[in-house]
């Protein structure tokens, strides 16, 4: 009898384990899934006995099946979840495919094979065979340099870095502007005496011309209404024009003449020397001891030449300059844009310069000179397309002392028409680089001059070469999104954020302090136009650039005007159908190419996560695509009117 219970023990024991078994592989069935694969080659060649690698991608766990004659293969008990397949034969790349398997369900895949194609690059390399893993989308593989670094990687690295920190370096010398300007600027320049009524000097006033049929009229009639001693005042309307300027500014002269003013009018068959060769010939036939300059686009208040006159009193003063203020500055976004970056150079770099002892230059426009300065100092030279930077550094070497009237302005008119302003800035952009390449040296061997004004003006005269750099580095950034990728916050803490402080956040400091100084009411409505105003940099890159160049290598080209069309009303669109404007249609292939590799460049960032590079990015693309619409748009309409 024991021993029959021993042995009925042990039946249920055993049925025990059976059932256990039948129970674990039936759960075992419920809860694994299979997969069937092939693996396919666009060539025709049949994938025979190649190993494929199917690897969990949370436990990493491994399972191994072979292609048979047909390439297909076959995993019978996976368990759900994530899998990388992965298999290799020689004269191929690697073949990678992502599957996800199902409990209870046959997953079914197909893997491509592809021919060699090495590029040379392990980083790109690795980043193809990442969006092969995930079907084309990129976060499976960190290719970011931290992990994989080739030479590649670190070319690109040191360019965008490298530029990045010349770009810094401005930018320290641009938050020194600024403290410059925040210390200094209330203690504005006063005239050490005052000229007595009967001592007044006499002033001629010039009024160079060129082409200026909507504005010339405006002009002349400005400066009969200025507040001096007719007798002690001379106009000189010094017109190169070929066009029915001629016409308009002679009778404006011959009217006022009639009037009693001292006003004479000059023409010249030629353009030789540009702006400067007409100054020139003007100061040969001008009596005034002062000179009173003023541009086509000016409209001078009355009290303008009594405000400078006398800071004459002193014996060393050589020129005065007023701020420049604007007439349309609200005519358009890019008036506005205008504004923004000409009052940053006039509050900003103009005040700083002067009330800290260092050198600043005379405007060509909106100024007074003493004859004696511009003679002693050789005079106009016509050899650069910045007459007035070179003759005002002339001056200063020789030890004329200048200065600048922060809060009295000059009101001008801003270009309308983008292609207008690029070509203005091309001209500026191209004459400064001239200008350095001819005083930069006198300047540095200069015993008399300190440091701090020769790295200053060394800053100033090299300002944009920055141009050819900025389009570099447009062209890296896609790159360097692929090259860091998932890069940690830290890194971007200690890499570019110092980095971008100086580059980026200074131009943002450079351009609203002084909107605060001058609209301290309702500068925060201007805060809008800050991103376009840097933009707008942006935008001129490409012609700068060119201006840029063109200097370093010798390339001489014309003094191009700046068309004025008379544009005082924000309803004012007539300046469409008047003469000047180009009629030559042609578009702007790059920066419309360049907006579109922005586009992809913005795409790739979102798709990646990448958000915290799309602010500059966008700035990037608005600029380049403003400059290419606003150089259409304009063509458009002409040619409807034709």
């Amino acid at each position: 009898m024991p021993g029959f219970c021993r042995e009925l023990d042990m039946m249920k024991f055993f049925k025990a384990i059976l059932l256990m078994v039948i129970l674990s592989a039936a759960t075992l069935a419920e809860t694994n899934g299979a997969l069937r694969g092939k693996i396919t080659d666009p060539r025709g060649y049949i994938m025979y006995g190649l190993g494929v690698v199917a690897r969990h991608q949370a436990t990493t766990e491994e399972s191994y099946a072979t292609s048979d004659d047909k390439g297909e293969f076959v995993f019978d008990k996976l368990a759900p979840g994530q899998y990388m397949l992965t298999a290799q034969a020689q004269n191929i790349e690697r073949i990678f495919g992502n599957v996800t398997i199902e409990a209870d369900k046959t997953t079914e895949t197909e893997l491509l094979a592809l021919e060699t194609r090495p590029t040379g690059n392990n980083a790109v390399d690795k980043m193809i065979a990442s969006m092969e893993i995930n079907g084309g989308s990129y976060p499976a593989g960190n290719i970011s340099y931290l992990n994989l670094n080739d030479a590649l990687d670190n070319y690109l690295m040191i360019i965008y870095f490298g530029i990045l920190g010349l770009l810094s370096c401005y930018g320290v010398y641009r938050y020194r502007m600024i403290y410059l300007f925040l210390r200094y600027k209330k203690y504005p320049p006063q005239p050490k005496a005052r000229f007595a009524p009967d001592r007044l000097p006499r002033i001629t006033v010039q009024l160079p011309l060129y082409n200026e049929m909507y504005v010339s009229e405006r002009l002349i009639e400005a400066v009969t209404k200025i507040n001096y001693p007719k007798g002690l005042l001379e106009i000189q309307v010094l017109d190169d024009s070929t066009d029915d300027t001629v016409t308009i500014a002679r009778a404006a002269v011959e009217k006022y003449f009639a009037q009693g003013f001292d006003i004479v009018y000059h023409h010249r068959a030629n353009r030789a020397g540009y702006k400067a060769g007409a100054l020139e010939e003007g100061l040969k036939k001008s009596s005034g001891e002062l000179v009173l300059i003023f541009d086509a686009d000016f409209v001078p208040h009355p009290d303008c030449a009594r405000k400078m006159i006398d800071f004459f009193t002193e014996e060393r003063v050589g020129m005065v300059q007023m701020r420049w203020s604007h007439i349309n500055a609200d005519y358009s976004l890019l008036t506005k844009v205008q504004s923004i970056m000409l009052d940053a150079h006039f509050v900003i770099e103009q005040t700083a310069r002067n009330r800290c002892g260092g050198f600043f230059n005379f405007n060509g426009t909106a100024g007074m000179w003493r004859r004696e300065a511009i003679e002693w100092s050789g005079g106009w030279q016509h050899d650069t397309l910045a007459e007035d930077t070179d003759l005002s550094y002339r001056a200063q070497l020789m030890g004329w002392r200048f200065v600048y009237l922060m809060d009295e302005d000059v009101p001008a008119e801003l270009p309308v028409d983008i292609n207008a302003f690029k070509s203005q800035q091309k001209r500026w952009a191209k004459g400064v680089v001239q200008v350095g390449m001819k005083l930069m040296k006198r300047m540095w061997q200069d015993p008399r001059l300190s440091t701090q004004v020769k790295l200053e003006q060394f800053f100033r005269l090299t300002g944009n070469l920055a141009a050819p750099l900025v389009i570099v580095l447009a062209l890296v950034n896609l790159p360097i999104l692929i090259v860091r990728y998932n890069q940690g916050l830290f890194h971007l803490f200690v890499l570019d954020l110092p980095i971008l402080t100086f580059s980026t956040v200074s131009v943002i400091a450079y351009f609203l302090t002084p909107q605060i100084y001058l609209h301290p009411q309702s500068w925060k409505r201007l805060l809008k136009y800050i991103p376009f105003a840097m933009s707008m940099g942006i935008a001129l890159t490409f012609s700068n650039a060119r201006a840029v160049l063109e200097a370093l290598v010798g390339h001489k080209s014309e003094f191009v005007r700046t068309p004025k069309y008379r544009i005082e009303e924000s309803q004012d669109t007539s300046w469409v159908k008047k003469s000047y404007a180009a009629r030559r249609w042609s578009l702007p292939w790059l920066e419309i190419l360049f907006a579109l590799y922005f586009v992809f460049t913005i795409y790739y960032a979102i798709k990646s996560q990448i958000f915290g590079t799309i602010p500059f990015l966008l700035i990037y693309l608005f600029g380049y695509a403003y400059a290419s619409v606003m150089a259409i748009v304009p063509k458009l309409r002409r040619a409807k009117t034709k």
